[in-house]
């Protein structure tokens, strides 16, 4: 495949991911979206490869009382407090040992994680829950339409099935929307964003450093997959509806601070290399988090008009 068919592929596979194209990330043959659609654990081995899923990075602090102890690709965030700690997310099956190996960098124990919470039950956020449970004895709260997948280690999908399962565990505590998680001096609040799955979870955190206010948001649930169908032959009943309502939801979020589940989504190795000198204001992004919830409800109206062959209505 000649440099410049490569990059045409290259921008094919990584737009069918919701991805940017980088030279680190073109591998020498790419399937096709088509393939991808259709083969599910073809979509997770690119996505894995191109994005470094499962490979290992530092942790850091990123405000107050919020560190990131995931991998190059995944967002894995830990919430320390005087009561013990918060673990939102917990990547793919491999990453529990090296997000212990994180957090003891820190200078945490893996042991004070009392509350285990999650953005969705897909096998690159949730993939070692079972593992971090047992190390840990944490309760784990999930929203309420991801409690059945969670348990079942995502083989009830509506896309995946099988295909991506994982080791399942049980959920202590359903949430609804609007419930609050709330140890020590951290209070997070759960929204449902459901769309991604149908029970995806945007959780918000107000915190207060150095006398200043920041509303800290980890958005979730705009982004599909490749094989997804949102307006003809649905992947579920209502679809549609769940992304609009999780867009307006998004839109109506006016964060100081986003992070997100995937690391490219905000930037995390620029920010982070800012924040050696800037501090803080280094994860400040408001416009930011603007462009990407309109990014994601850009792509999602395009796909709504690909499927009804209508013409685009971003180009």
């Amino acid at each position: 495949m000649s440099i410049s068919a490569r990059l045409v592929a290259a921008s094919t596979l990584l737009s069918a991911l919701a991805f940017p194209a980088t030279a680190q990330t073109l591998p020498q043959t790419l399937p096709s979206k088509e393939q991808l659609a259709n083969d599910n654990k073809l979509f997770v081995f690119w996505a894995n490869k191109a994005l470094k899923w499962e490979e290992p990075t530092e942790p850091v602090g990123i405000i107050g009382p919020i560190y990131f102890v995931g991998t190059k690709g995944l967002g894995v965030f830990l919430f320390a407090t005087s009561e013990g700690h918060i673990l939102m997310n917990t990547g793919m099956p491999s990453s529990g040992p090296m997000i212990l190996d994180s957090i003891r960098k820190l200078g945490f124990s893996p042991k004070d994680i009392k509350v285990m919470i999650n953005a969705h039950a897909h096998i690159d956020h949730a993939g070692a829950f079972a593992f971090m449970k047992k190390l840990t004895g944490a309760q784990v709260a999930i929203m309420q339409d991801d409690v059945a997948a969670m348990e079942s280690g995502d083989r009830d999908d509506f896309k995946y099935r099988d295909d991506l399962a994982y080791e399942g565990v049980k959920v202590d505590r359903v949430l609804r929307d609007g419930d609050t998680v709330q140890l020590g001096e951290v209070l997070l609040t759960a929204y449902h964003t459901p769309g991604h799955t149908r029970g995806a979870t945007t959780w918000i955190a107000n915190l207060a450093v150095d006398g200043k206010a920041y509303v800290v948001a980890f958005p979730d649930g705009a982004g599909f997959n490749p094989g997804y169908r949102i307006a003809k032959d649905p992947s579920y009943p209502g679809i549609a509806e769940d992304y609009r309502k999780t867009h307006y939801r998004l839109e109506m979020i006016k964060p100081d601070i986003w992070l997100a589940q995937h690391n490219e989504y905000y930037d995390f190795e620029g920010k982070r290399k800012r924040a050696e000198t800037e501090g803080v204001r280094a994860w400040a992004d408001a416009e930011g988090y603007r462009r990407f919830v309109a990014g994601k409800k850009r792509a999602f109206e395009d796909q709504v008009d690909d499927e009804l062959g209508a013409p685009s209505r971003s180009r």
